[in-house]
C-alpha cells in the first residue's frame, strides 16, 4: 500500500506525449505496468468509495469520513516511525477512530447530535498525535507527501491483491446492511420503532466508512478524501431521489472521475489527485448550476403561464 519511503511515480519521467488517435492513446495507458496497477486499484477504490459515500451523504456524516482520514494520517504516520507498513496504521487507527466515535456519541444516534462533539475530540487529538509523530520521524518525508496526497501510481501487484481482497469485504458488509442502514437514514425514529439495530448499524458503518477512507486516501490522499467520497455521492444526489439509482450514478462518477484523473494525469507532468478532485468539482458546479437553471426556468414558465391566464379570463 502506502510504503516508505516511495520515490514519486510521476508520468512525466516516461515523457509519453498523446497522439490524439484513441486506441493509439489507450495503448499507450496501459503500456507500463504501474499504470495497470493504477487503472485497477483506482477502479476498486472507485466502486467502493462510491457505494460508501452515497450512504456517508445520505447520513451527514461527511466530517466522520473527514475525520477518519485525518486519524489515518496520524495512524500512517506512526507505523513510519516504528518501521510498519503505513496502510496499516492508516487502517488500524480509522477502524479505532470509528469505533471511538460510535462509543462517544452511542447516545445520539438517531439525531447525529452528539458525533460533533465526539468527532471534533478524536479529530484534534488525532492530528496532534500526528504532528508528533512526524516530528519524532522527520526523514519520513517523502512518505507523508504520499499520505497526504496519494501515491496511486505507486501500487505495486501486492497492494492490488490487498486492496481487492478489502474491497470485496466492505461491499459484503454494506450489501448486508443496505437496507437497514437506508431506512434507518432516511428515519431513525421509525426504524428503531421496528427494531432496527440504530446503534449497532451506525457502529458498522463506521467501521465500514474507515475502511473506504483507508482505500480511498492512497488515490487522493488524506488533503483530497472528499473527491471520491463526498463529491459523486453529492451529485448523484441532486440527479435523482432513488436510492438505487443514487448509488448506482455515484459510483459510476467515482468511476469516470478516476479514470479520467488516471488518464490525463499520465501525459502531463502533474499529480493524479489534482485532475480527480478538478473534474469532480467541475461536475458538481455545473450540476448545481443546472438545477439553478432549471428552477429560475420553472419559476419564469410558471408565472408566465398565470400571467397568459389572467389576461385570457379577464
Amino acid at each position: 500500500m502506502l510504503t516508505a519511503p516511495i520515490v514519486f511515480a510521476s508520468t512525466s519521467a516516461v515523457d509519453v506525449q498523446p497522439s490524439w488517435n484513441l486506441v493509439t492513446d489507450v495503448q499507450l495507458l496501459f503500456a507500463y505496468h504501474f499504470m495497470q496497477n493504477a487503472f485497477l486499484a483506482g477502479t476498486l477504490i472507485a466502486l467502493l468509495a462510491g457505494a460508501v459515500g452515497y450512504f456517508m451523504v445520505l447520513r451527514q456524516q461527511s466530517f466522520a469520513g473527514h475525520t477518519l482520514a485525518n486519524v489515518g494520517f496520524a495512524g500512517a504516520a506512526g507505523a513510519g516511525l516504528f518501521g510498519w507498513s503505513p496502510f496499516v496504521g492508516l487502517l488500524v487507527f480509522s477502524i479505532g477512530a470509528a469505533l471511538g466515535i460510535g462509543l462517544l456519541s452511542e447516545r445520539n444516534t438517531k439525531t447525529q447530535s452528539g458525533q460533533g462533539v465526539a468527532i471534533g475530540t478524536i479529530q484534534t487529538f488525532a492530528l496532534s498525535l500526528g504532528l508528533l509523530f512526524v516530528q519524532l520521524f522527520s526523514s519520513y518525508a517523502a512518505g507523508i507527501y504520499t499520505i497526504l496526497f496519494g501515491v496511486v501510481l505507486g501500487i505495486s501487484d501486492r497492494d492490488v491483491n490487498a486492496i481487492a481482497l478489502t474491497t470485496v469485504v466492505t461491499l459484503a458488509g454494506l450489501v448486508a446492511i443496505a437496507r437497514p442502514l437506508l431506512f434507518a437514514s432516511v428515519d431513525p425514529d421509525v426504524a428503531e420503532a421496528r427494531g432496527v439495530p440504530l446503534r449497532l448499524l451506525d457502529n458498522a458503518f463506521l467501521v465500514l466508512l474507515a475502511f473506504a477512507v483507508a482505500q480511498a486516501v492512497q488515490v487522493v490522499g488524506v488533503l483530497l478524501i472528499f473527491a471520491l467520497l463526498v463529491t459523486p455521492a453529492a451529485i448523484a444526489q441532486q440527479v435523482t431521489a432513488r436510492p438505487g439509482v443514487a448509488v448506482g450514478l455515484s459510483v459510476i462518477l467515482a468511476l469516470l472521475f478516476t479514470w479520467a484523473g488516471l488518464a490525463v494525469a499520465y501525459f502531463t507532468p502533474y499529480p493524479v489527485g489534482f485532475f480527480i478532485t478538478s473534474f469532480a468539482f467541475g461536475t458538481y458546479g455545473l450540476v448545481r448550476l443546472g438545477r439553478v437553471g432549471h428552477a429560475t426556468l420553472a419559476r419564469r414558465t410558471s408565472a408566465g403561464a398565470k400571467d397568459w391566464a389572467d389576461d385570457t379570463y379577464d
